[in-house]
């Protein structure tokens, strides 16, 4: 019979659609701002007196708060106004220290039932809404100053070897002074780092105390280059970062001499993205001091875990976090977490030599790590937060050396929250340069919600005019093509809901173009509908030839702009790849409205029964 699915077929086309609903559903659920609060340490668990901080400093600086939510070491706090995201993190910031983070969120609102389907709303891009903008600053001279240091050991050794004699080797700020008993020997060696390193020093010479001094300090253009390797490696290690968080389509740039713009889409656990991104942590290897050794070749050390016990190691470090090229967490025979270590062949080749000589003694995986510090000082009558950063280590594992270790070990003692956060950091790479945050904001209750709400104008008139459009000059099957466009439009969000896509700005312009799209599919068929008409067909036999003979049509023009779209998505960027991911879901969502929903539609409208004329406009 003509112009009839089989049952099958239309309850297929019904679970399909009233699944696009459920799934798209979670959209209309705008997310609240929120503040989250995590421990700096890993693993630590949120306590009921941190909380009960967390309330009272929002309580004192008079900001509405509801819907608390603690999950292990995360707490939550839903704020009833967006503009209060930033006096709230100040103000617990303040009252909590420096050993927690605190961090800007948007906190979904989509109900319970839905997220127990697995419905979860679709992830927008940073210029519309759900993510975190940060600007970090590269600190350059605690770069340079580490830098300097590393050219004082560099010539030390370098002096001895050319069996030239000095006195003494010392920093003075940003400049090396190197101090001779003889003229000759001075000039000995300015003639040596003139050969050795050219270019990068400018030599002074002073005579004090009877000492030939040469002063060098460093070129300009040589300090410019370090600062360029810093914050080249700084970006790279955050682009690591980045990445090992899973983040779709975040944007890490540079911005101006000494700045790095960190853009994260669609994050929720904002704290943990902040502080993997910021923090500078290295490993040190040292081998635990043997008694009786001297206490100006030793320094002594307490563990990350326990701040009472202590441990007493070589100053002399054997490798550090540098030398790493690849960690993993997971789990030893007896199922306690370890983080498994690979050595690039310089620093297994140094592990080797110093390991052979200390097996059955004891070495220690020493934790480096940059923290930053907040105090309060009054200016102008006015408290005002000072933060300086400050160097802690700490050891995180003592252990006895079996046998000589080379280029693969594991680190031992953690807990599986620390040994996930270690590995994550050693894989992305340390930081050259120690890094501060300078702004963090979230997108959503400005910039996002204008650009969310011009996008949806946007889509909303072009949506009008196509439907009016429909109406007029196709009547009754203009009316089914408008219910398949609204059906187009559901699955188009499920699906980029479903699959976790990031819907941009320009992907709301592939949207637009989707819209008319769809609906010139539905010309084609029904402008040869018409035409079957004129050619003597029958009302039945009209639809059915219409349907068919347009889908080839249908098929290759769409087809060939999907094949455009999938080429737009492998070469192009960012606001390229948001356009080509909606365009590419718009052609599959609108061939299946277009020829399936609308083909239903119209079978139960006008199929297995005599039908004398169509509404379907024209003169037909």
């Amino acid at each position: 019979m003509l112009n009839k699915y089989p049952l099958w077929k239309n309850l297929l086309i019904l679970v399909v659609v009233a699944l696009a609903f459920i799934y798209a559903a979670p959209n209309l659920y705008p997310p609240d701002a929120a503040i989250q609060v995590t421990p700096v340490r890993a693993g630590a668990e949120m306590s009921t007196a941190t909380l009960n901080n967390v309330r009272k400093a929002l309580d004192g600086a008079d900001i509405s708060y509801f819907g608390e939510e603690v999950n292990g070491s995360t707490a939550l706090l839903r704020l009833t106004s967006p503009d209060a995201q930033l006096p709230a993190k100040a103000a617990i910031q303040r009252k909590l220290g420096d050993e927690f983070v605190v961090a800007l969120n948007l906190a979904p609102t989509t109900p319970d039932w839905l997220v127990n389907l697995g419905a979860g709303p679709m992830t927008l891009g940073l210029d519309l809404s759900g993510g975190v903008h940060f600007l970090m600053e590269v600190d350059m001279d605690e770069y340079v100053s580490g830098r300097i240091t590393n050219y004082r050991e560099d010539l030390r050794t370098s002096l001895r070897q050319e069996d030239i004699k000095y006195r003494r080797v010392v920093v003075e700020g940003n400049k090396v002074r190197l101090s001779f008993r003889q003229e000759t020997l001075r000039s000995d060696a300015r003639t040596f780092i003139n050969r050795n390193y050219p270019g990068e020093f400018l030599p002074q010479e002073e005579e004090v105390d009877g000492n030939f001094d040469l002063i060098l300090m460093l070129t300009e253009q040589k300090i410019r280059d370090f600062e360029d390797y810093a914050l080249k490696q700084n970006l790279m290690t955050l682009r690591n970062r980045v990445n090992e968080l899973g983040v779709a389509e975040p944007l890490v740039q540079r911005q101006g001499r000494n700045r790095i713009v960190v853009e994260l889409p669609g994050v929720q656990d904002t704290a943990e993205a902040k502080k993997i991104l910021g923090k500078a942590a290295n490993l040190e290897f040292r081998l635990e001091a043997e008694p009786g050794a001297s206490r100006f070749a030793t320094e002594e050390y307490s563990f990350r875990d326990n701040q009472n016990r202590t441990a007493r190691l070589e100053k002399k470090v054997i490798t550090t976090g540098d030398s790493v090229t690849n960690a993993s967490s997971g789990f030893d025979e007896n199922s306690f977490p370890q983080v498994n270590i690979s050595l690039d062949s310089k620093g297994a080749a140094r592990m080797t030599q110093v390991t052979k000589k200390a097996v059955q003694r004891r070495m220690a995986v020493l934790f480096v790590e940059r923290k930053p510090k907040t105090t309060y000082e009054m200016v102008d009558g006015v408290e005002q937060p000072k933060t300086i950063q400050v160097v802690e280590k700490s050891i995180i594992s003592l252990a006895t050396i079996q046998s000589v270790l080379g280029s693969s070990f594991r680190i031992t003692g953690l807990q599986s929250a620390e040994a996930n956060e270690l590995a994550l950091l050693l894989r992305s790479g340390a930081l050259a340069a120690p890094m501060d945050f300078v702004e963090e904001r979230t997108v959503g209750p400005s910039l996002g919600a204008e650009n969310i709400e011009m996008g949806a104008r946007s889509v909303m008139a072009g949506l009008a005019l196509v439907l009016i459009a429909m109406l007029v000059f196709y009547r009754a099957f203009g009316l089914i093509a408008n219910i398949a466009l609204a059906v187009n439009l559901v699955l188009l969000v499920a699906l980029m809901s479903i699959i976790g896509a990031t819907l941009t700005l320009p992907g709301i312009a592939g949207i637009v173009l989707t819209v008319g799209m769809a609906v010139d599919a539905n010309v084609l068929i029904f402008s040869r509908i018409r035409e079957e008409l004129k050619n003597g067909r029958s009302p039945q036999q009209a639809i059915h030839e219409g349907y068919d003979r347009a889908f080839l049509t249908i098929f290759d023009a769409n087809l060939t702009t999907l094949i455009v779209a999938v080429i737009l998505f492998a070469v192009g960027t960012g606001p390229v790849k948001g356009f080509a991911v909606t365009l590419s879901f718009g052609i599959l969502t609108s061939m299946f409205t277009a020829v399936m929903v609308t083909r239903a539609m119209t079978n139960l409208l006008y199929g297995g029964r005599r039908v004398e004329r169509l509404s379907i406009g024209g003169k037909a």
